[in-house]
């Protein structure tokens, strides 16, 4: 396997002490996952201490281990003051040797998803590294740098926050050469206060932006203003706008549903172009029209990255469909959208839920889990939900928490099936209404584990009471 750093480098990057020749092919900072052949940075926090698992780290591979203390070690071990400093300079030497043109995406919601576009629309023309999964933070954008290979052609990072002055940091870390901003929708309100603070800490992501830099901005956003100001106060001298207004550099035309994903029509400059997107929802094509904003902003062919975005499936927790079987014949189609959610998002996944056909005999079903971090205006936003449940002709509704009891107590009373105060009680009551031909929509913030009623749908038992009587 490729080296990625050599103990000369790596020691250099970090201030630290150690000894030995050696080479690493990948980073990890946890052992669950370690490749043989990894550096292993031992993290320390309130909860933890990695430095409990240097020994295991070794056992399963590691070439070395970066720690903040001497230890009896099967291995040679780099020390510093501190190891999470030690990764965040590590991470800004990756960035630092490497020649690759950077992209960075922010936004209330879509991150993941137009990070993962991206790195399809970039593959197929050059050697492109993602940062994997939601590795958005103070430690995951660091450790994504440090793994950065040398001869990346394209970078795609993402950088997301819970309180203002945390993309900063981030952002002047990865350095790019392009800063999208998906949306700006209500997610962290209770830590922020509004959706004009929510704007104000998304945008400095443009602190960050390589000169010459370009920002990819949504022109339908109400603060499309302020994130253009924002961006020229930063030094930003190209902005590109995408959306529906009729004044986006790339315009969504039209957008059709399909099987598997849609059909996008846009405009770009004048110049109109149809291309099929692998993931459902008009969020989604929103999402691919960010993705090709940015595609043109990096020097890359729209037209071949437009291609490559019909072979995207949704992941699982955003948006993954699968067909479930069920005991007795016959089976359910699952849309898991658990991994989070806030208004913006959960109406984007009913809009997708009212899009998607049940099977002859199916209906659609909405299990849906609290969306936290709202501050005051929680109540609200959760009843508001009834008008997207209602709009988009969902027929059962599984509720769970005591923030979903808003919605409950707004919901006709033919639709409401179910609420609970957690989402494992809603698993048997689930279960048991589950048809043939269903389509169940799965949605919740991460800490309303919704995640558990995935699970239980797809854990192969199925009821068969409803069938075996006729009802």
């Amino acid at each position: 396997m490729a080296s990625l750093w050599t103990a000369e480098a790596v020691r250099s990057a970090v201030n630290g002490q150690g000894e030995g020749d050696w080479s690493a092919s990948g980073v990890s900072i946890d052992t669950r996952s370690l490749e043989p052949g990894d550096l292993f940075v031992a993290l320390s926090g309130p909860n933890f201490d990695a430095h409990n698992f240097v020994a295991e780290a070794f056992s399963r591979g590691a070439a070395a281990a970066i720690v903040s203390r001497a230890l009896p070690a099967e291995g040679p071990l780099v020390v510093v003051e501190d190891t999470l400093q030690a990764l965040t300079d590590l991470g800004a030497a990756g960035r630092q040797r490497s020649s690759a043109k950077i992209a960075a995406i922010t936004g209330s919601s879509g991150k993941t998803s137009t990070k993962e576009m991206l790195i399809a629309a970039l593959s197929v023309q050059g050697e492109t590294y993602g940062s994997a999964a939601s590795y958005n933070n103070h430690w995951g954008v660091p450790l994504s740098l440090a793994r950065l290979p040398q001869d990346a052609v394209y970078g795609v990072f993402e950088a997301g926050m819970n309180h203002s002055g945390e993309i900063r940091p981030l952002s002047r870390l990865i350095r790019p050469q392009v800063a999208v901003i998906t949306n700006i929708g209500m997610a962290h309100l209770e830590y922020l206060g509004s959706q004009e603070a929510i704007a104000a800490a998304k945008a400095e992501i443009f602190e960050g932006l390589e000169t010459g830099g370009t920002a990819v901005l949504p022109r339908d956003s109400e603060h499309w203003d302020f994130l253009t100001d924002a961006a020229r106060k930063a030094g930003v001298e190209t902005i590109r706008s995408f959306g529906t207004h009729e004044q986006a550099d790339l315009r969504l035309l039209d957008w059709t549903a399909s099987e598997r994903g849609g059909e996008v029509h846009v405009s770009l400059e004048g110049r109109e172009m149809t291309y099929h997107l692998g993931l459902p929802g008009q969020h989604q094509a929103m999402n691919s029209l960010a993705v090709l904003s940015a595609v043109q902003a990096l020097g890359a062919e729209i037209d071949l990255a437009a291609r490559a975005l019909d072979q995207l499936q949704a992941m699982p927790g955003r948006g993954a469909r699968q067909a479930v079987q069920m005991t007795g014949g016959g089976s359910f189609t699952l849309l898991d959208e658990s991994y989070n959610a806030n208004p913006l998002s959960m109406a984007a996944a009913l809009g997708v839920l009212g899009a998607t056909r049940p099977a002859e005999g199916g209906r659609r079903i909405a299990v849906l889990g609290d969306m936290l971090e709202l501050g005051g205006e929680s109540q609200r936003y959760h009843e508001e939900l009834a008008s997207d449940v209602c709009g988009n002709s969902v027929d059962r509704v599984f509720l769970a928490g005591p923030l979903m009891a808003h919605l409950a107590r707004r919901l006709p009373e033919d639709k409401l099936a179910c609420h609970a105060e957690t989402s494992a009680e809603l698993s048997d009551p689930l279960l048991q209404e589950l048809q043939p031909g269903d389509v169940v929509l799965v949605k919740g913030s991460l800490a309303s584990r919704m995640r558990v009623v995935v699970q239980a749908l797809t854990a192969g038992e199925r009821p068969e009471e409803k069938q075996a009587n006729g009802g």
